[in-house]
Protein backbone atom coordinates (compact mmCIF):
# COMPACT_ATOMS: atom_id res chain seq x y z
CA UNK A 1 0.00 0.00 0.00
CA UNK A 2 1.36 3.41 -0.95
CA UNK A 3 1.65 5.61 2.14
CA UNK A 4 3.16 8.69 0.56
CA UNK A 5 1.62 11.72 2.18
CA UNK A 6 -0.19 9.69 4.85
CA UNK A 7 2.56 8.26 7.04
CA UNK A 8 2.70 11.32 9.30
CA UNK A 9 -1.05 11.16 9.90
CA UNK A 10 -0.85 7.46 10.74
CA UNK A 11 2.03 7.92 13.18
CA UNK A 12 0.56 11.00 14.85
CA UNK A 13 -2.81 9.27 15.16
CA UNK A 14 -1.24 6.16 16.63
CA UNK A 15 0.71 8.15 19.22
CA UNK A 16 -2.42 10.11 20.12
CA UNK A 17 -4.32 6.86 20.62
CA UNK A 18 -1.73 4.88 22.58
CA UNK A 19 0.17 7.68 24.32
CA UNK A 20 3.93 7.75 24.75
CA UNK A 21 5.53 4.72 23.13
CA UNK A 22 8.83 3.44 21.81
CA UNK A 23 9.20 2.91 18.08
CA UNK A 24 8.46 -0.79 18.00
CA UNK A 25 5.33 -0.26 20.14
CA UNK A 26 4.18 2.37 17.61
CA UNK A 27 4.72 -0.15 14.79
CA UNK A 28 2.81 -2.86 16.69
CA UNK A 29 -0.05 -0.52 17.64
CA UNK A 30 -0.43 0.69 14.05
CA UNK A 31 -0.44 -2.88 12.79
CA UNK A 32 -2.92 -4.05 15.44
CA UNK A 33 -5.25 -1.05 15.18
CA UNK A 34 -5.51 -1.53 11.40
CA UNK A 35 -5.96 -5.30 11.45
CA UNK A 36 -2.53 -5.68 9.80
CA UNK A 37 -3.35 -3.31 6.92
CA UNK A 38 -0.31 -1.22 7.91
CA UNK A 39 2.50 -3.53 8.96
CA UNK A 40 5.36 -1.11 8.41
CA UNK A 41 9.06 -1.92 8.63
CA UNK A 42 11.31 -0.20 11.15
CA UNK A 43 13.19 1.36 8.22
CA UNK A 44 10.06 3.30 7.34
CA UNK A 45 8.83 4.24 10.82
CA UNK A 46 12.02 5.30 12.62
CA UNK A 47 13.15 7.85 10.02
CA UNK A 48 9.61 9.28 10.00
CA UNK A 49 9.59 9.54 13.81
CA UNK A 50 12.97 11.31 13.68
CA UNK A 51 11.63 13.73 11.06
CA UNK A 52 8.51 14.40 13.12
CA UNK A 53 10.77 15.12 16.07
CA UNK A 54 12.91 17.53 14.01
CA UNK A 55 9.69 19.25 12.93
CA UNK A 56 8.63 19.65 16.57
CA UNK A 57 5.56 17.40 16.29
CA UNK A 58 6.90 14.74 18.66
CA UNK A 59 9.46 14.70 21.41
CA UNK A 60 11.46 11.75 22.61
CA UNK A 61 13.42 10.74 25.64
CA UNK A 62 15.33 7.68 26.72
CA UNK A 63 13.45 5.28 28.96
CA UNK A 64 15.23 2.87 31.24
CA UNK A 65 12.06 1.04 32.37
CA UNK A 66 12.85 -1.94 30.16
CA UNK A 67 15.92 -4.16 30.37
CA UNK A 68 17.51 -1.98 27.70
CA UNK A 69 17.18 1.71 26.92
CA UNK A 70 14.47 2.69 24.46
CA UNK A 71 13.54 5.98 22.90
CA UNK A 72 9.97 6.88 23.87
CA UNK A 73 8.06 9.23 21.59
CA UNK A 74 5.14 11.49 22.55
CA UNK A 75 3.10 14.11 20.76
CA UNK A 76 3.75 17.78 21.39
CA UNK A 77 1.05 20.45 21.31
CA UNK A 78 2.13 21.17 17.76
CA UNK A 79 1.79 17.45 17.04
CA UNK A 80 -1.80 17.41 18.28
CA UNK A 81 -2.55 20.49 16.17
CA UNK A 82 -0.95 18.86 13.11
CA UNK A 83 -2.99 15.71 13.74
CA UNK A 84 -6.19 17.75 13.81
CA UNK A 85 -5.27 19.55 10.58
CA UNK A 86 -4.14 16.39 8.77
CA UNK A 87 -7.24 14.50 9.94
CA UNK A 88 -9.52 17.21 8.56
CA UNK A 89 -7.62 17.19 5.26
CA UNK A 90 -7.90 13.40 5.10
CA UNK A 91 -11.65 13.53 5.74
CA UNK A 92 -12.10 16.06 2.92
CA UNK A 93 -10.02 13.84 0.63
CA UNK A 94 -12.05 10.72 1.49
CA UNK A 95 -15.33 12.57 0.96
CA UNK A 96 -14.14 13.81 -2.40
CA UNK A 97 -13.03 10.37 -3.55
CA UNK A 98 -16.29 8.80 -2.37
CA UNK A 99 -18.24 11.42 -4.29
CA UNK A 100 -16.41 10.50 -7.50
CA UNK A 101 -15.94 6.76 -7.09
CA UNK A 102 -19.12 5.19 -5.87
CA UNK A 103 -18.50 1.50 -6.33
CA UNK A 104 -20.35 -0.67 -3.88
CA UNK A 105 -20.53 -4.43 -3.42
CA UNK A 106 -23.34 -5.95 -5.42
CA UNK A 107 -25.84 -8.47 -4.11
CA UNK A 108 -23.72 -11.24 -5.57
CA UNK A 109 -21.00 -11.17 -2.89
CA UNK A 110 -19.79 -14.68 -3.72
CA UNK A 111 -18.38 -13.57 -7.05
CA UNK A 112 -16.96 -10.31 -5.75
CA UNK A 113 -19.01 -8.40 -8.31
CA UNK A 114 -19.29 -4.64 -7.98
CA UNK A 115 -21.95 -2.25 -9.22
CA UNK A 116 -21.82 1.43 -9.92
CA UNK A 117 -23.79 3.40 -7.35
CA UNK A 118 -23.73 6.73 -9.13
Amino acid sequence: MDLRGHLDLLLLGTLAAVGPAHGYAVIAALRDRTDHAFDLPEGTVYPALHRLERDGLVTSEWSTDAPRRRRVYRLTRAGYAALETKSAQWQRFVSGVQAVVRWRPSDDQTKGAMRWAG
